[in-house]
């Protein structure tokens, strides 16, 4: 058994020192502050900054829901809302060309009403990103949501409190660490989002390109500054890990 989770984690560990052994350390400073790495890199924090913001705004809301209202197919909502979980970035990236492109079910009616295209835009890599990002943020509120002991709800309520009061005063308070921690993933997610971004907004410098699409872009014409922005996202990545451990990989 011993033997077997040592080759395992080798598994895992041999690609990342490859990486790293790749990596030409004496241009790494150059190679990071490139004209096309530092525009990816300026773009990944708009879209998964603003990618984290929608998932909060509209993931709260849903999580409440799931945790706390008799929803009619509940599990199929539930379902349908982790789907992106689960489902190839690809895959969602034609979905959502068939919903909001210009001659998507909705993305047509907003060409012809307000002139709004999101493919090949900024806006349109927000979209995606806060698609695949957004059940990150839910089924880490949601949980915390359903494991609060809700007799300090009670207790607010009868000392007076409406329900936006005892939300806002007493549950979000209690949530707080899983708030961060949803967002915090979300934000990763989105980061390193790839195949829903390329599918549905392109890869577009300074408009949709972020880092994991310049990586892609420049692995063939300048390979030593796409080793280095992997770096960058491995290191993004393990941080996240490591600062999230005690709060949500434990939990699971």
């Amino acid at each position: 058994m011993v033997a077997i989770a040592a080759l395992t984690v080798a598994f895992f560990a041999l690609p990342l020192a490859g990486l790293v052994q790749r990596a030409s350390w004496s241009n790494v400073g150059a190679d990071l502050t490139s004209p096309e790495a530092l525009a990816a890199a300026r773009l990944s924090l708009v879209c998964s900054l603003s990618a984290t913001v929608l998932s909060v705004l509209f993931g709260l809301p849903l999580a409440w829901s799931l945790a706390r209202l008799r929803i009619p197919g509940k599990p199929v909502v539930r379902a349908l809302v982790l789907l992106p979980l689960v489902l190839p970035p690809v895959v969602g990236g034609v979905a959502l060309l068939a919903a909001f492109s210009r001659r998507g079910i909705l993305g047509s009616r907003l060409f012809d009403w307000f002139g709004v295209q999101l493919t090949f835009a900024t806006p349109g890599a927000i979209l995606a990103e806060t698609f695949v990002a957004l059940p990150f943020f839910v089924i880490t509120v949601e949980g915390a949501l359903r494991s609060m002991d809700t007799r300090y709800e009670d207790v607010a309520a009868t000392l007076g409190a409406g329900r936006w009061l005892a939300f806002r005063r007493v549950t979000l308070p209690l949530i707080a660490p899983s708030l961060v921690a949803g967002a915090v993933l979300a934000w990763a997610r989105a980061l390193g989002e790839f195949g829903a971004t390329i599918t549905f907004a392109g890869n577009i410098e300074g408009r949709t390109q972020t880092l994991p699409l310049a990586v892609y872009l420049l692995l063939e014409s300048k390979p030593d500054t796409a080793v280095a922005l992997s770096l960058v996202l491995l290191a993004v990545s393990l941080l996240v890990i490591v600062l999230l451990r005690d709060r949500w990989l434990e939990r699971s």
